[in-house]
């Protein structure tokens, strides 16, 4: 099942997030099955303030863990983290 989760980063979290960006992507790399897209969320000014995934987890529960072993998450990077289950409409296919 596909899955959204849209995670928010705390204020003033933007060094953590630097910080602590390469250890996020090579656990993002190291599960290619799961993670079928990913990217920042940017701030008005342009700088990231978040991470949005598209996950294909077994159900929501597998895709909360997900996200809560992220580093960025380990890390207390984030404010708040929402995971959805989502259906794809328009687009090359992610699923």
């Amino acid at each position: 099942m596909i899955f959204a989760a849209m995670c928010h980063d705390k204020p003033g979290m933007l060094e953590t997030r630097l910080a602590i960006r390469p250890t996020h992507l090579a656990y993002l790399n190291a599960h290619p099955t799961v993670v079928k897209a990913a990217g920042a969320l940017l701030g008005p000014d342009g700088a990231a303030a978040g991470s949005l995934l598209i996950l294909d987890c077994a159900d929501q529960k597998a895709a909360e863990t997900f996200c809560a072993g992220d580093p960025f998450a380990i890390a207390g990077l984030f404010g708040s983290v929402e995971v959805k289950p989502w259906r794809q409409a328009v687009g090359a296919p992610v699923g």
